[in-house]
């Protein structure tokens, strides 16, 4: 069985990108989850709300300290530095949903603002990668924090049913 500290010694499960997020408490539900799941938090700049320490503190985010996150002045800056990477982007604009595609350890799972989602430029520049959720008829969106939870299970689940991830006895997670 592996512990936490193991499993960050293999890398993030996943890497989950907020892309100018504006609430901050989506984007700590979104941390706590990252934490929960071994996976790292990038923030692409501007952001609706302070991540200052003091303000995490305040906001008695007891987690944060554990939550590896990066921080991006723009989404150039943020491809720039993660060169090679495998993106998917969560949209409702997209045909394909995340059951269509194959979730692997260490993609990036993109995710816009909880207003706008992401912009049209990203979208386009790799269409193929563009998923969505589903959901019936004539419902606009999910909440963040509940999008971004929804595809890291769904990854998860998919790594394990690979066998490049398993449960013990207690649900809890270990890499094969």
């Amino acid at each position: 069985m592996a512990d936490a500290e193991s499993l960050v010694t293999h890398g993030p499960l996943f890497h989950v990108v907020l892309h100018q997020p504006e609430i901050p408490n989506n984007t700590g539900n979104i941390g706590r989850t990252c934490v929960a799941l071994a996976s790292h938090l990038h923030l692409i700049y501007p952001l609706g709300f302070d991540v200052s320490e003091k303000a995490c503190r305040r906001a008695g985010l007891d987690y944060w300290p554990r939550l590896n996150v990066a921080h991006h002045d723009s989404w150039d800056g943020y491809v720039n530095a993660t060169s090679g990477a495998r993106r998917w982007f969560f949209t409702t604009k997209a045909t394909r949903t995340l059951f269509d595609v194959r979730i692997s350890l260490g993609d990036h799972l993109v995710f816009g603002r909880e207003t706008k989602g992401l912009p049209e430029e990203i979208l386009r520049s790799d269409p193929e990668a563009c998923v969505n959720l589903p959901m019936v008829p004539d419902e606009r969106s999910l909440n963040l924090a509940t999008a971004v939870c929804a595809g890291m299970y769904e990854g998860l689940r998919q790594c394990r049913d690979r066998g490049e991830v398993t449960l013990d006895s207690q649900g809890r997670i270990s890499l094969t």
